[in-house]
């Protein structure tokens, strides 16, 4: 179990705006002109109401013995009281960074919230991310209404298009008072969600009452407290998918071996969980371990043995495995400032090629890079659903005038998590956990250092 002693009470706590004193109009929804009746109380959701962080007998007896109380999380969910008139507030939309399945699933499902739940009328998107924002790339903004967005959730990638980018959050800011915004909803990852919290932070020097709400987005899953991130489930489906092809790819010729790379810069979950989905992989290479490529218990060696015995092997290797084989290639970053990763596929599947031609043995190496593919996908069923969710729980927080929190999904109930919390660290693939244990197990593969 993971020690949560870093963190405090304060870590947890969510800021807001102010005293909500609006009755909120989720009492009462109409179809149509027609009213349909009182919610039940129990969609009401109180200050009161939390998750705990670890739900374990095991945290409980910890916290027991040093006399703490449980650490816990504010739940989402819909407040009897709300802080904006909705008949006078005006919303905004952007997402940023990269492509991901489900982000207009996200977008889709704000907006229709917004609209017949709390008769909010006036939604905006930002197009091209936080660019959108700054004057000198006149991008317009776009009205989405219900019928604007009503089928994009079948389409792959944004309506509102993304981009990464540094811009001045003074502009930005500038941005959002000359319109007249009063929520943003930021979709995005860890560079988007730290951009939030800047904006925010400009917001509250400048006294204004604008509310900053974060869907996390990171087809990784590498951000900390979100149980998952939408369109980790899609990805995962379609990695499968193409981790079978590389298998039949490699059946299909003498020593034959697929190679796929897949996403995963600082983080291994989709490398992990596709190879556990697929159970066709012999070998899975992850940030989090590191593997050594020669002598007798690095992969070459290991790939020999398993080509002798079986005559055919799959490796999937996430993006950011083995960066360290290409210290000696210049460094450079995009332009949200992030450290461009070398290519370890290439690099690898030529490594291999070199490694048989100098035994003089023959092999048939089919590398596959799908990244793009899959990072375009509409959302399937599973995260189609998630998304809604999310994009409900951002209105709720938001017209309840919390900000500077992103909505999340722990031990399986939707939670408000501080931004400030979300990226302070990074959620890893746990080395002594059960993910990654049953990967090796299913791959069978040995450690892959020489000195273990």
């Amino acid at each position: 179990m993971e020690s949560f002693d870093y963190l405090t009470e304060e870590d947890t706590a969510i800021e807001t705006l102010g005293s909500p004193k609006i009755d909120s109009p989720v009492q009462c929804i109409t179809i149509q002109g027609q009213e349909i009746g009182q919610f039940p109380c129990r969609n009401f959701v109180t200050e009161d109401d939390r998750v705990v962080i670890d739900n374990s007998q095991k945290y409980f007896l910890e916290c027991f013995e040093k006399g703490k109380s449980p650490l816990s999380f504010e739940k989402a969910g819909p407040r009897q009281k709300i802080y904006f008139d909705p008949n006078k507030i005006k919303c905004a939309i952007v997402t940023a960074g990269g492509l991901c399945p489900g982000l207009n699933d996200v977008i889709r499902s704000i907006v229709l919230e917004l609209y017949y739940i709390y008769g909010v009328d006036n939604v905006i998107g930002i197009p091209y991310g936080y660019q959108g924002f700054i004057p000198q790339y006149g991008h317009p903004v776009i009205d989405l209404t219900p019928e604007r967005v009503s089928y994009i959730h079948e389409r792959g990638g944004t309506i509102l298009a993304s981009s990464r980018g540094q811009y001045k959050t003074e502009e930005i800011v500038d941005a959002l008072q000359q319109l007249n915004i009063n929520i943003l909803f930021t979709i995005g990852g860890d560079g988007t969600l730290r951009g939030a919290q800047q904006i925010y932070r400009e917001i509250e020097k400048r006294g204004l009452i604008t509310s900053i709400i974060g869907i996390p987005k990171t087809i990784d899953n590498d951000i900390s407290w979100v149980e998952k991130s939408f369109g980790y489930e899609t990805a995962v489906e379609d990695a499968a998918k193409v981790l079978r092809s590389a298998h039949v790819e490699a059946v299909g010729a003498p020593n034959g071996i697929g190679m796929v790379k897949l996403m995963g810069r600082y983080s291994g979950f989709i490398a992990a969980s596709a190879a556990l989905a697929s159970r066709e992989v012999n070998f899975v290479l992850i940030p989090e371990s590191d593997f050594d490529l020669e002598g007798p218990g690095g992969l070459l060696i290991a790939l020999e043995k398993r080509l002798e015995k079986r005559g055919h092997a799959v490796i999937v290797v996430a993006e950011g495995a083995g960066q360290r084989y290409l210290s000696d290639l210049p460094q450079t970053k995009d332009p949200s400032g992030n450290i461009k990763l070398k290519d370890i596929g290439t690099y690898l599947a030529e490594r291999i090629h070199r490694h048989f031609n100098e035994m003089n043995r023959e092999i048939n190496l089919k590398y596959i890079d799908p990244s793009y593919i899959i990072r375009s996908q509409p959302a399937n069923s599973n995260d189609s659903i998630f998304c809604g969710f999310l994009g409900q729980h951002a209105a709720h927080a938001g017209m309840a005038g919390k900000t500077n929190m992103l909505i999340s999904l722990w031990n399986n109930e939707y939670i408000h998590v501080p931004i400030r919390a979300a990226v302070a660290r990074r959620k890893q693939v746990d080395l002594v956990g059960d993910m990654w244990m049953s990967v090796l197990e299913s791959t069978g593969q040995p450690l892959l250092k020489n000195n273990p």
